[in-house]
C-alpha cells in the first residue's frame, strides 16, 4: 500500500514511504529481523495499462510490473536510510548469501510470471522467517471481495486450504492484479508452514501489530 490503488497517473507521496519507514525502523530497533518485499502498486498498474494499449505481450507487461517493484523498493530504501541495506534490491534467494547483518533487507520482483507474493514466500523460506505479513488494501481476508459483495464475511482465522479456495474463486491472476495473494505464494507458505497475517496496509501500524500482537486483520495457518 505504499503507492495506493488505481491505474491513473502516478503521484507518489514521500510521506507514505516515511510512515512505513518509521514503523519498520521501530520494529528493527526492537530486535526484529526484517525482509520487506515491495509490490508494484499503482505505478505497476499504470505502466501495465499503457503497455497493454501499446499491444505489449503478457511477458513484457509482467516485466513492466517487475521494474516498478524495484523503483518502489529503492524509494523505501531511501526512506529507511542507514537502517536498510543500500547495496541491492533483493530478488533471488541467493542474494541473501551476501546480506549484511543488522540491516533491513528490501526486495522486489524477479522475473515475469512470478509475483512479489511468491517472492515473499521464497524469501521467508530462505531466511527461516517465523511470520509473513501482507499489507494490502483491505483489513483482512473475506469470504468474497468486500468491495463488491456486501454480504462478504471477514475471517479472523483460516487455514491455507481455505485461503486457496477463496483466492481461486474470487480473484484473477494476471500481470498487475494477483488478487488477495498469489496462488503460488499461498501454496509455498503452506508447504513451509509459516503463518501469514493479512492486514490493512493503509495503516502502517497494523504491520507492527501483526508482528507484536493486537492486529485487526486475518491470520492464516497450516
Amino acid at each position: 500500500m505504499l503507492t495506493g490503488r488505481g491505474s491513473g497517473p502516478v503521484e507518489l507521496d514521500p510521506g507514505v514511504f516515511q510512515r512505513y519507514a518509521r514503523v519498520l525502523r521501530s520494529l528493527h530497533q526492537r530486535g526484529h529481523e526484517l525482509v520487506v518485499v515491495c509490490g508494484g502498486g499503482r505505478p505497476a498498474r499504470y505502466f501495465i495499462a499503457v503497455g497493454r494499449e501499446l499491444g505489449a505481450p503478457p511477458r513484457l507487461l509482467d516485466l513492466l510490473g517487475v521494474k516498478a517493484t524495484h523503483v518502489n523498493a529503492l524509494l523505501l530504501m531511501a526512506a529507511l536510510g542507514e537502517d536498510a541495506d543500500q547495496s541491492r534490491v533483493y530478488q533471488r534467494a541467493s542474494d541473501f548469501d551476501r546480506a549484511p547483518e543488522g540491516k533491513i533487507l528490501v526486495g522486489g520482483g524477479f522475473r515475469p510470471g512470478s509475483s512479489t507474493d511468491y517472492r515473499a514466500a521464497i524469501f521467508a523460506g530462505r531466511v527461516g522467517a517465523q511470520l509473513v505479513v501482507n499489507a494490502t488494501d483491505v483489513d483482512g481476508v473475506y469470504t468474497r471481495n468486500p468491495k463488491i459483495h456486501g454480504d462478504a464475511v471477514k475471517l479472523e482465522r483460516l487455514t491455507y486450504g481455505e485461503l486457496e479456495d477463496i483466492v481461486r474463486e474470487n480473484t484473477h491472476q494476471y500481470p498487475g492484479e494477483y488478487g488477495l495473494f498469489d496462488l503460488k505464494g499461498v501454496r509455498r507458505l503452506a508447504k513451509l508452514a509459516i503463518p501469514l497475517v493479512v492486514v490493512d496496509g493503509r495503516d502502517p501500524q497494523e504491520i507492527a501489530r501483526a508482528v507484536e500482537g493486537g492486529h485487526r486483520g486475518s491470520t492464516v495457518t497450516p
